[in-house]
């Protein structure tokens, strides 16, 4: 009995995988500080009230928790954590949604933002498969599989965007037989889903498959070939690229 409690126990680490543990810790940790210190950056060059507005949410929430705490409990000090705790919690927030906001306000309308969106951002139970239809333009349609369905995405120039979606609707068509096909633009004309509410607009839709269902078609759809994304930016293209020369370089790849 004793032997089976000694087998079922973790085995201890050595001496140098707990140090190799507390360096890829700290590492991590500096990694995560050095990437919240690029968005506060950023958010605040491109968000000129930015300062202001966590300044005030920290202030008003520990002048409100401060108050009510002290109301009910008529001490001076006891406040003062819950306050300071209530403080940070909100101007964190605040800094979430604003970095967020600015973020995609700064990737809005750039060649590669909705992928980019997709493999970074995107919520729920989604296989993703990046381009499966582009031009040399930096065009491009995503595909999604989920509970919903089958999901296409599409970026790019309109008129260019619409009949690259209607082909690749075909073509999976053919493959998916009855299942829900939906087709979506991402971009700021008419009809198209903004690129900060396309989580929102993926999250609404409804739930169509079992599970089973969206492996089985993953599979069925894999006959239609994979990704092109190779040829296409890794993320929304910097403002000041120049499209010739990106052109040029999706050319080469292709």
């Amino acid at each position: 009995m004793a032997t089976s409690a000694r087998r079922g126990k973790p085995a201890k680490l050595t001496s140098a995988e707990k140090k190799a543990a507390r360096v890829a810790k700290r590492a991590k940790r500096r990694e995560t500080f050095s990437n919240v210190r690029q968005a506060f950056t950023l958010t605040r060059q491109q968000d000129s009230r930015f300062l202001p507005v966590i300044i005030a949410t920290v202030v008003l929430a520990i002048a409100v928790v401060y108050a009510v705490v002290f109301l009910i409990t008529d001490s001076v000090y006891i406040p003062i954590p819950l306050a300071l705790i209530f403080g940070l919690a909100a101007g964190m927030f605040v800094f979430s949604r604003r970095a967020q906001k600015s973020m995609f306000s700064q990737a809005e309308g750039q060649a590669g933002a909705a992928g980019w969106m997709l493999q970074q951002q995107l919520r729920g139970d989604w296989r993703l498969t990046q381009a499966v239809a582009g031009t040399t333009q930096l065009d491009a349609v995503h595909r999604l599989v989920g509970r919903p369905g089958v999901v296409l995405v599409g970026e790019g120039a309109p008129h260019r965007v619409r009949g690259l979606l209607a082909q690749e609707k075909k073509r999976t068509a053919r493959v998916v037989g009855e299942t829900p096909i939906y087709d979506i633009t991402v971009g700021t004309g008419e009809g198209d889903i903004r690129l900060s509410r396309l989580n929102r607009y993926l999250v609404k839709l409804p739930s169509n498959l079992s599970k089973d269902q969206v492996a089985t078609l993953e599979k069925r759809l894999a006959a239609l070939g994979g990704s092109r994304a190779a040829a296409l930016p890794k993320g929304p293209m910097p403002q000041g690229a120049k499209m010739r020369n990106v052109q040029r370089t999706v050319r080469r790849r292709s």
